[in-house]
């Protein structure tokens, strides 16, 4: 049986957004690709809807395609994250992945980001649950050499924002290019700030697999010592007046 048999049955890539996607005989050739992880629930989508549509408007026209991880049974989260980056280098060749995941999504990024042809990780109010304060934590060392944001809402009841700091903590001793975001007031679905997120995450996105250059506010966050690079607040109207 082939090594990625299982997580091939259970998982598929949505259709593509953004690069190849434009109307006439021209196409764009694609140098970036965003698997988009959902969270347990498709009741539940969070942000990754909002942000895969704003990733395909923003990025399509430097090469960036997005497609969301459609799950299935036959493998893990984390194991269906690292047969599509398999995937994404069988269709596009040897481009830069972003992971980006929302809730358990969210931590399959983290978990999945060892992969050889990612290099960057969104990871939105990740579900760690209680590994993240067991003697046995969630790792980090895969994080190693990724430009990693991740963004945690305040009120957020069903997975603990200070969880997530505590991980970051962790992974930014080991990897400098790790930031984390703060949504004050806000819940594990980040709804009420919905667009400062995905602000936030197509300029981080945009900056990791595009353009090398990211917004103030986040080089402003990659370059800050713990704590403050890891609670840094994500202001209203993020994304308003960015000047890249």
């Amino acid at each position: 049986m082939a090594q990625h048999a299982p997580p091939a049955r259970g998982a598929r890539l949505g259709r593509a957004a953004g690069a190849r996607t434009g109307s006439g005989s021209t196409e764009t050739p694609v140098n970036g690709v965003v698997l988009l992880l959902p969270g347990a629930s498709r009741f539940s989508p969070g942000p990754l809807r909002p942000l895969g549509r704003a990733l395909a408007r923003a990025g399509g026209t430097e090469g960036l395609v997005a497609h969301t991880v459609i799950h299935g049974g036959g493998a893990s989260r984390e194991e269906q994250a690292g047969w599509a980056a398999d995937e994404a280098v069988r269709r596009y060749g040897d481009v830069p992945v972003c992971l980006a995941g929302y809730g358990a999504g969210g931590l399959a990024a983290l978990r999945a980001a060892g992969h050889a042809a990612v290099n960057s990780v969104v990871s939105l109010a990740p579900c760690l649950g209680g590994a993240a304060v067991t003697d046995s934590p969630e790792p980090v060392k895969q994080l190693s050499g990724r430009q990693v944001l991740i963004v945690h809402g305040t009120n957020d009841a069903r997975s603990d924002p200070e969880a997530s700091f505590r991980l970051a903590a962790r992974a930014k001793k080991a990897n400098r290019s790790t930031c984390r975001f703060e949504v004050h007031s806000d819940g594990h679905g980040l709804r009420e700030h919905q667009p400062e997120v995905v602000a936030l995450a197509v300029d981080f996105v945009l900056g990791a697999v595009c353009s090398g250059r990211y917004s103030r506010p986040v080089t402003d966050a990659l370059a800050a010592p713990p704590p403050l690079g890891l609670r840094m607040p994500l202001a209203s109207g993020y994304g308003r007046s960015l000047r890249r």
